[in-house]
């Protein structure tokens, strides 16, 4: 199958071994990746702050990129982030209803309709729980707010890492409260966010885990300052970048 890769905002300045590991994994599992050059922020987090009308042409341009590249013979949308795919399947549409734009809410739909976040797209689509990666560390899953309350992604990450060869996957206290982050909350509300961030390193810790993973980078960032900061000996790795497998950058 073609399929189109959504780097994401994050991974194009931050964190761009999230969107490379993706594309190293769906091409060993025999799938061309394409990028689609014109692609840029998906808008997520100006709807987020309140910028609704400021969103609106994100969301049209995001649109066509990738309905280009679905009629140019892409299958399917991949992007390395709950949070993203998230704003693609429940925000698109509805800003552009909210501006009056029948026509493009309806495209949104069918653009949203075809985008994946990676764990959906590989057990749901490609119909695959285990994609051959050897990871020999002490693991440990966050299962973020937006892949677990907005995607429903469930057990599907999970799934696919109790299948990686030589991983010790232990099982996160609390998993299902969040870490804090919240993007722009994290800087408005940033007392709160700081305790409930605390909390989750106390999880964390208590599993002994090498590496903390998760579907989004932006959780892992937030997490990450907080393990490095406590010089904890544990350190953060993108679900992408596992089932890639150990020393998959010799791939690129």
């Amino acid at each position: 199958m073609r399929i189109a890769l959504m780097a994401t905002c994050l991974a194009d300045a931050l964190f761009p071994r999230s969107a490379q590991a993706t594309v190293v994994l769906l091409e060993r599992l025999g799938h061309e990746v394409v990028f689609p050059a014109g692609q840029t922020c998906c808008g997520q987090m100006h709807v987020n702050t309140g910028y609704r009308r400021e969103a609106l042409p994100l969301v049209r341009h995001h649109v066509e990129v990738f309905e280009r590249a679905l009629a140019e013979g892409a299958g399917a949308i991949v992007a390395p982030s709950g949070s993203c795919v998230g704003s693609v399947r429940h925000q698109h549409a509805a800003l552009a209803r909210e501006a009056g734009d029948a026509a493009l809410a309806a495209r949104a739909e069918a653009v949203a309709a075809r985008t994946h976040e990676l764990s959906e797209l590989l057990v749901d689509v490609l119909g695959i729980d285990d994609v051959g990666a050897t990871y020999p560390h002490r693991v440990t899953y966050h299962p973020t707010c937006h892949s677990l309350r907005l995607l429903r992604v469930g057990d599907k990450p999970l799934r696919l890492l109790r299948s990686v060869r030589a991983i010790d996957l232990v099982e996160l206290p609390a998993a299902d409260e969040c870490c804090g982050f919240g993007g722009t909350f994290a800087l408005k509300n940033a007392d709160t966010s700081t305790a409930m961030l605390a909390d989750k390193l106390a999880a964390v810790a208590g599993t002994g885990a090498e590496v903390v993973t998760a579907g989004d980078s932006s959780c892992l960032m937030h997490i990450g300052g907080g393990l490095s900061r406590l010089r904890a000996g544990a350190r953060t790795v993108h679900l992408a970048e596992i089932l890639a497998g150990e020393g998959w950058e010799e791939a690129l």
